[in-house]
């Protein structure tokens, strides 16, 4: 630890050389697509009702790792479990809003507007999602002059706190869909969340820089949420066909252990088909493997809350 703050160096995943060692494959062993033993996850206890919601949010600064496509996919997963879920689009590419089929050019309110106006509630915002028992607040390119505006507010970080409020007693999950940074608009998701999931894609490039993240994630608990914590990391986008796969899943859990999920979302073409069509896999393609991946990680994430 240096005078001046964290070293990044320090962090595991940073400025190690590439991955050593494959892990086994599933096919071969007894061993998960993790390189772990097996588990088996159960199904969650049903509900006796809602709220009030934890809130999670989706984080990666790289981009192009699968918070989206995992957002919109477990959020799906979750409400077909009968959990009553709100999806936050914190993006300014709208790729969460245009994922679920609208345009967010056409949106009258977004989350823009509930963030910098007082007299918008979250009742004007919010939109069905198409998928029962999900909703979401929509975004457009308009969120990205809340990061400049926000700046010169009081508690500028627990602004979207602030305006989630009045949603947790309806919800038993709201998810967070933040954009590629580390900025004004990650931190505010992360001072209003009570978990993280971190999306990674099973690529040796995408580990470098987790350590950043990890040290953002750290402060914010420190400074401005203490109830913030790490729900878990994603492999996504993993082949387990090729030797690369497999070396970087190993290398994951080396540096992450049990925080990674057993969960692994594999590669395949009906993610990018079920965003053209603007609906989650577990309706476009509810028989795929795809599916299959999301639904058993809400039924994973929902028995880590469940021991946490």
């Amino acid at each position: 630890m240096s005078p001046s703050g964290p070293s990044y160096e320090d962090e595991p995943l940073i400025d190690a050389g590439p991955p050593r060692t494959a892990g086994p494959t599933a096919e071969t062993s007894d061993l998960d697509e993790t390189g772990r033993p097996r588990v088996e996850i159960p199904d969650p206890p049903p509900l006796t009702g809602h709220g009030p919601a934890r809130v999670v949010a989706m984080c990666n600064q790289k981009g192009g790792v699968g918070k989206t496509t995992t957002t919109i996919n477990l959020g799906a997963a979750l409400a077909e479990l009968g959990r009553r879920v709100l999806l936050v689009d914190f993006d300014p590419q709208g790729s969460l809003s245009v994922g679920l089929g609208l345009n967010p050019h056409q949106l009258e309110h977004t989350v823009y507007n509930l963030l910098m106006e007082r007299e918008v509630s979250l009742a004007d915002v919010v939109v069905p999602s198409g998928v029962e028992r999900m909703d979401l607040l929509p975004s457009n390119i308009d969120l990205s002059a809340a990061e400049v505006q926000l700046v010169q507010e009081v508690a500028r970080e627990q602004t979207l706190q602030r305006v989630l409020a009045p949603a947790l007693p309806d919800y038993d999950v709201i998810l967070v869909d933040c954009q590629p940074s580390l900025g004004l608009l990650t931190v505010n998701a992360l001072t209003a969340s009570d978990g993280v999931i971190v999306p990674l894609e099973c690529e040796y490039f995408a580990l470098r820089g987790v350590a950043l993240l990890k040290s953002t994630i750290d402060k914010v608990g420190e400074r401005l949420n203490p109830r913030l914590r790490i729900d878990g990391v994603l492999g996504t986008m993993f082949d387990g066909r090729t030797l690369h796969g497999r070396e970087v899943m190993a290398r994951l859990v080396e540096a992450w252990g049990d925080t990674v999920f057993h969960t692994v979302i594999r590669r395949t073409v009906k993610f990018s088909d079920s965003t053209v069509a603007g609906e989650p896999i577990t309706q476009y393609a509810g028989s795929s493997g795809g599916a299959d991946a999301y639904r058993r990680l809400a039924r994973e994430v929902l028995s880590r809350w469940h021991a946490a």
